[in-house]
């Protein structure tokens, strides 16, 4: 197995997926409306991008904007249409309204996942207590990740906070792959790198032109090459 470094994509379609995919991209993380910073895709989504790639996709599951679950059973009937299109991997992640992990809601996701690996992506940034937030998901079956930037801020904030939770890996809560995402530019990879730091996940950096154009295959290719220096 190849012990490179991770380089997720958020795309939003076909041509995003394909695209990402030339540029040396590993894994996507498949979203629809990045005005509500991802949500959902449709099924069809779903089921065209994985007819036309063969690296791995992580769904986003998450209803709107925000990090309250919202209507949960509407989650697990997603949840299952995915399924039984074959989506296998995903992301998720709630707050209850006092900053800590609404663990009913992200239960009962989990278990109509059966097993599936997924992402905590974001919501961590926001937590009240984020070792709390460890500690408490820390059982939960196929939690593998976390996307993080370390700070609601952005990377730029966060690092100090990265560099530390990198330090920590394989404690109880710390044993899941930190994702770095949210404001990552390239010349933050070398500290990052040198904390150990394996996984980057971009979004915006992919698309030069803005949200409105697709993921240039150039700009993934180009930090395919600096993750991989």
């Amino acid at each position: 197995m190849s012990k490179r470094a991770v380089l997720e994509v958020i795309a939003l379609d076909v041509e995003d997926a394909v695209a990402a995919q030339a540029g040396g991209a590993d894994r996507l993380e498949l979203v629809t409306d990045m005005a509500a910073d991802g949500l959902t895709p449709s099924r069809e989504t779903f089921a065209a991008i994985r007819s036309r790639v063969d690296i791995s996709l992580r769904v986003m599951l998450r209803l709107a904007d925000g990090f309250a679950a919202g209507d949960v059973d509407a989650l697990v009937r997603h949840a299952r249409e995915l399924r039984a299109e074959g989506a296998d991997e995903f992301v998720l992640g709630f707050l209850d309204e006092a900053g800590g992990p609404d663990l009913a809601a992200v239960e009962t996701l989990v278990a109509a996942l059966d097993g599936c690996r997924w992402t905590f992506h974001r919501a961590i940034d926001r937590a009240a207590d984020r070792d709390a937030l460890r500690k408490q998901l820390a059982e939960l079956p196929g939690l593998d990740t976390y996307l993080t930037a370390g700070a609601a801020g952005g990377v730029d904030e966060g690092l100090p906070t990265l560099v530390a939770e990198a330090a920590r890996r394989g404690e109880p809560g710390y044993e899941p792959r930190l994702l770095v995402g949210g404001g990552l530019r390239l010349e933050h990879l070398p500290q990052l790198k040198a904390a150990g730091l394996d996984a980057f996940h971009i979004g915006g950096a992919a698309r030069p032109e803005g949200w409105a154009a697709p993921v240039s295959a150039r700009a993934v290719a180009k930090w395919r090459a600096a993750v991989d220096a």
